[in-house]
């Protein structure tokens, strides 16, 4: 899952002063060249695939941009994008043409030097659909294949078209009927699509709301379903005529109690960002999602390990079929996902030259896995860690805290990564230059706690947790903020430690991109698009973007020129649900738009606000009691969007001043009955009642005050 409650109840015993890495100062001179990189079949100045190559190392050979030359870099065309919410998309370039996904899952073709538009789609995803998503309608990328981009859709279509001219060729519903789940039924798509021996895989998001996982594969000439893999049983064991009925059979479903509460959930296991294909291995690895809902106990009854919840599963990409599996956090209930980013290395361990899997999933510890095979290498921490003591060194199994199982204890758990993780979603990358794996690496602790009397219901999230705010106390929140971090990380996945970190702000920043001129870019969460030395992570070069940036860059040349690339738009599920947590030494608002970047380049950016609403004071009455039934039902259902306690965090509209306040009808034609549904406010009409909509409004009140 992306999303987090991590901005729940912070008390004085949830303040925890966790440690960040330390670093001696030996630990910052640069390290010699550690791995033999993959063979670079892609033009040197294509970015072609969601990573570049299909090992997904996001490097790029281009050196025009180099630690000599990145000074003289600047704007060279950006464009303005019609959109309020984040962007995290990775662009593609193919002989000089520039194709990006926005939020929405809208696509363009671009002039990739001039920033000319060749044409725009619009697939027409209905504003409704934005409350079944946690983190914001984002699209993270598309795929190109034999003249044909391909991209997924918010409301789960995947879409093939025309490069040339951007027409339809085919689009497909990727959600399954006998995949849906009543009325918590709530799939998203907002990853990139992979391709491999012409096979379109797509995964989805929604288990943060109930939902079962899968991944599909579709034939890239026609569009028609190839094979289904599903990640976690059907209820009963029963088959779903898929290519994952066998192993679901014989090894997950043992695994989950056969009565726990996800018969009616789903179980979770969405496959929501990483897949990627190895040439090598000819292997598809699936980076498995969190469970539905969060809390072990009430998902399995407390037992089992839940296959295949936070684990990377190895499958044919002809035929889906099944090759193997390693599970990273079993029992999860802390949202400890195994969806972040892969990537595919050459690595001499221990005298060996392995062919390997790495990854830095949110559970804090770096993993090495053969790709092959699958067995367990190394898990180190890339970070600090509190929930398992250690990793068998020949399993990969953790020892887990008892006092960690805070669904069995009853009890409230400081969790240190929190459910954002160590490392989320934003690409990291690879320099065979320096042998360092460079990570967007966070610190957001977060107390876990069991909902008492939890219930599934139709709309909002389900998670089975305390989804109790931060108290809305300057001090509390200053406590909080000196344990909140954001660094860029530089790792020597051979010797298994830190290289150097380049301590950044705030915590959600952007990806990350390695080139050839020994540069590192990356954007920050508070707005600034900075180049690092590769080698050490001096700051080359700033430029800033006047707001906060979450996707990752890339590098691609036309007629010789070198260009940096990145989507800037502040967004994602931290800025919309964070609240406080999102404002601690961070004020950036949305202004989505594409930054192309060049040596002397010319271009400049307009002058803007920086600052999101100006608040004013409300001085309509309020009811006590109903503004604090408020609190609960705005925190299931609201806060998703609008943030932890009503505090927007500069990218959809902050509750507390809103003019629908002013009568009850009104606040209920909007809350209600969707006045506003074409542009993402959905009526919750259907799981709230005419008076559970007025105690929202008296809570907003309230905190407007």
């Amino acid at each position: 899952m992306r999303s987090a409650a991590f901005f729940r109840t912070f008390g004085a015993a949830c303040l925890v002063a966790a440690a960040p890495l330390r670093l001696a100062a030996a630990d910052l001179a640069p390290a010699p060249a550690a791995s033999t990189p993959l063979a670079d079949p892609v033009p040197r100045g294509d970015w072609p695939q969601y990573g570049r190559t299909a090992s997904e190392q996001r490097y790029s050979p281009l050196d025009a941009v180099n630690t000599a030359t990145v000074g003289r870099l600047g704007l060279a065309w950006h464009q303005d994008l019609p959109s309020m919410r984040g962007e995290e998309a990775t662009p593609l370039v193919i002989d000089g043409i520039m194709y990006v996904t926005t939020n929405w899952s809208r696509v363009e073709a671009l002039d990739a030097a001039t920033g000319a538009v060749l044409w725009h789609y619009d697939p027409g995803v209905p504003g409704t659909v934005a409350s079944r998503g946690c983190c914001d309608t984002v699209n993270r990328g598309a795929a190109y294949w034999k003249g044909r981009i391909y991209f997924g859709t918010f409301d789960g279509r995947l879409i093939a078209l025309d490069a040339r001219t951007g027409h339809l060729v085919w689009s497909v519903d990727t959600i399954p009927v006998d995949a849906a789940l009543g009325d918590i039924r709530s799939y998203t798509v907002d990853g990139a699509p992979r391709i491999a021996k012409g096979v379109v895989m797509i995964g989805n998001g929604g288990a943060e709301f109930g939902a079962r996982g899968f991944v599909s594969g579709f034939d890239a000439e026609t569009g028609k379903l190839k094979w289904r893999f599903f990640t976690v049983p059907a209820p009963g064991n029963k088959p779903d005529h898929a290519v994952s009925d066998a192993i679901l059979a014989k090894a997950a479903y043992p695994t989950w109690s056969p009565d726990g509460g996800w018969v009616h959930s789903g179980g979770g296991g969405t496959v929501w960002d990483s897949i990627v294909y190895d040439p090598v291995t000819d292997l598809v690895y699936l980076g498995v999602g969190n469970g539905a809902p969060w809390s072990y106990k009430f998902r399995s009854n407390g037992t089992g390990d839940n296959l295949f919840l936070a684990s990377i599963v190895a499958i044919r990409p002809e035929t889906g079929e099944y090759v193997w599996h390693f599970q990273e956090t079993p029992k999860d209930q802390w949202d400890f996902t195994a969806s972040q980013p892969m990537m595919i290395l050459d690595l001499p361990l221990k005298g060996e030259m392995r062919h390997v899997i790495v990854q830095a999933p949110k559970n804090g510890f770096f993993y090495t896995l053969d790709a092959r095979t699958g067995a367990f290498i190394s898990a180190i921490p890339y970070t600090f860690q509190n929930w398992a003591r250690s990793i068998d060194p020949v399993t990969g199994r953790p020892d887990i805290v008892p006092d960690a199982m805070w669904s069995l204890t009853g009890k409230t758990w400081m969790g240190i990564p929190g459910s954002l993780g160590g490392h989320n979603w934003a690409p990291m990358s690879y320099s065979p230059k320096t042998g360092y794996v460079y990570i967007p690496a966070q610190q957001l602790p977060e107390p876990f706690k069991a909902r008492e009397n939890f219930r599934l219901h139709g709309m909002g999230v389900n998670l089975g947790i305390d989804m109790t705010g931060l108290p809305d106390d300057p001090q509390v929140v200053a406590e909080v903020s000196k344990t909140v971090q954001g660094w860029l990380l530089a790792w020597d996945p051979v010797a298994g430690k830190a290289a150097f970190r380049v301590p950044h702000d705030a915590p959600w920043n952007g990806g990350v991109l390695a080139t050839a001129g020994d540069i590192v870019f990356q954007g920050t969460a508070t707005g600034r698009f900075e180049a690092y030395d590769a080698r050490n992570g001096k700051t080359l070069y700033t430029f800033d973007a006047h707001t906060g940036i979450v996707a990752p860059p890339i590098s691609y040349e036309v007629k010789g020129r070198q260009y940096v690339a990145v989507m800037a738009g502040w967004g994602g599920v931290f800025p919309l649900m964070g609240g406080a947590l999102a404002r601690i030494r961070n004020h950036s608002v949305n202004h989505a738009r594409l930054l192309v970047f060049a040596l002397d380049g010319k271009d400049h950016l307009p002058v803007e606000t920086r600052q999101g609403q100006v608040p004013v004071r409300n001085t309509l009455p309020f009811d006590a009691a109903r503004a604090q039934r408020g609190y609960a039902h705005y925190q299931d259902y609201c806060m998703a969007c609008h943030g932890d306690n009503a505090i927007a965090a500069g990218v959809l509209p902050d509750l507390r001043w809103s003019g629908a306040l002013e009568t009850r009808d009104g606040f209920y034609s909007v809350v209600g009955r969707g006045a506003l549904a074409n542009y993402g406010m959905v009526g919750f009409d259907k799981a709230l009642s005419p008076n559970d909509i007025e105690d929202i409004r008296n809570f907003l009140l309230k905190r407007s005050r």
